[in-house]
């Protein structure tokens, strides 16, 4: 696009413009495309918990696999921020559209791998550390990758509309999860028991190799983000975007990791724990678990561009606050349903439950985009957005486990994700409205 249509579609400068449908459009896709990637290899991973912990963890005891594979699981959002400020740092100076291809790539190759790693019978201690530095390598670019999309997302969508074609972000991760499910329903319903602890297991992680393909292709046809062009049409690029960042816009740093800490804690805890929660701690039939989290995940990403359009109408404070307060007043009931050994009532406790996620996905990246200027808004939402998911997805999982074992309590994990809520209500209180403002 030449610097004139740049100009005469500019999303910050011009209120009154608007961005070309089909260039709106194609960063929605891509953004989609590549977001599920990411949330289908950490969703695999979380689903196979179960199975993968004794593999790379024997232990007598099989909560103490299961705390050990999630702690794993927990590593790699450690190197979520790490991978944000070097990514990011780059987004920022050379922009979007490069990052996100090496952000999807890295990660696909990370998932395979875990695929093709030795388990503790071949390979002693070294196939847990295997299994951890390549979970490393995962975290590091996925810490740039869902909110160099959103970011991107965002700077390529009318004014007005931010919302609606915000919410292609979270689609991708609520896709992303729910095929997830159904690769792992559908490997654990194909092959038996000896064969899904012998081989089988590794199916879903070497699925991501034929998706990372087609996800890597639709992001090089991607073009720069418009407002970004204008930015170095400006100016310099930032040259420590970091420094910048916690030099002059803490207070959006601390808004973004806390209503991000509730909504990690949302999807992590309300959605993938749960899967955990029935087959591990329920005995529900792990087939039939992971075919409802498929069916409830697919069918809230058809929900959320209806609930990013209404955050464009009433605002984002408003719909995040439905969304978050849901969180808080669901999440204890269902699980008391889910207890009771029926698996229709325990389906209709999953939907009820997720029904908060569409909400808060949809509507929570276009808000964080918001918070930052264009020259530092990747390094921003990357460092501040990461931090979050570290305590909201990261850690909680593992607390979640560990509440249970040590209480007793197959409710502990509900009070985690209730506490996480009303943080983010608290947070929500010093947000200024943003969906009607111009891109700074």
């Amino acid at each position: 696009m030449s610097n004139a249509s740049a100009a005469e579609f500019d999303v910050e400068t011009t209120p009154s413009s608007s961005v070309p449908s089909t260039t709106a459009r194609k960063a929605a896709i891509a953004a989609t495309a590549g977001t599920a990637i990411e949330y289908y290899e950490f969703g695999v991973y979380g689903y196979m918990a179960a199975i993968i912990g004794p593999l790379f963890f024997p232990a007598d005891n099989a909560t103490a696999s299961l705390l050990s594979v999630l702690a794993v699981f927990g590593s790699a959002f450690l190197m979520r921020p790490i991978g944000g400020i070097v990514l990011g740092r780059i987004g920022d100076r050379i922009g979007r559209r490069s990052v996100l291809l090496v952000t999807v790539i890295g990660m696909g190759i990370a998932t395979a791998a875990v695929g093709m790693l030795p388990v503790a019978s071949t390979a002693g201690v070294l196939a847990p550390v295997a299994l951890l530095a390549v979970r490393l390598v995962q975290g590091f670019f996925s810490g740039a990758e869902v909110t160099g999309a959103a970011a991107y997302v965002a700077e390529s969508a009318p004014r007005g509309k931010r919302g609606l074609f915000g919410s292609a972000t979270p689609v991708g991760v609520a896709i992303g999860g729910s095929l997830a499910a159904a690769v792992c329903g559908l490997t654990t319903a194909s092959v038996n028991s000896a064969a899904l602890h012998d081989w089988g297991w590794r199916i879903p992680f070497l699925m991501a190799v034929p998706l990372v393909v087609i996800a890597a292709y639709m992001r090089r046809r991607i073009d720069e983000s418009l407002a970004f062009k204008k930015v170095l049409e400006a100016s310099e690029p930032v040259k420590a975007p970091l420094r910048e960042v916690l030099a002059h816009h803490r207070g959006a740093m601390l808004r973004v990791f806390l209503v991000s800490f509730g909504q990690n804690a949302g999807y992590w805890v309300g959605f993938v724990f749960m899967s955990i929660y029935m087959i591990t701690y329920l005995k529900y039939d792990k087939t039939s678990v992971f075919w409802m989290m498929s069916f409830v995940s697919m069918t809230m990403a058809a929900l959320m561009p209806l609930w990013g359009a209404l955050s464009d109408r009433i605002g984002r404070r408003r719909v995040l606050a439905i969304g978050f307060a849901s969180y808080a007043v669901l999440v204890i009931p269902m699980m008391m349903l889910m207890n009771h050994h029926n698996m229709p009532l325990a389906f209709l406790a999953m939907f009820i439950v997720a029904l908060p996620m569409p909400i808060v996905q949809s509507v929570g990246y276009p808000t964080y985009t918001e918070q930052f200027p264009t020259r530092v808004r990747y390094t921003g939402m990357a460092f501040s957005f990461n931090f979050g998911a570290i305590l909201g997805g990261g850690v909680t999982p593992y607390l979640a486990t560990a509440l249970i074992g040590h209480t007793g309590n197959l409710l502990s994990p509900a009070f985690l994700l209730v506490g996480a809520a009303v943080v983010a209500l608290v947070t929500l209180a010093g947000i200024r409205e943003t969906a009607d403002t111009s891109l700074a």
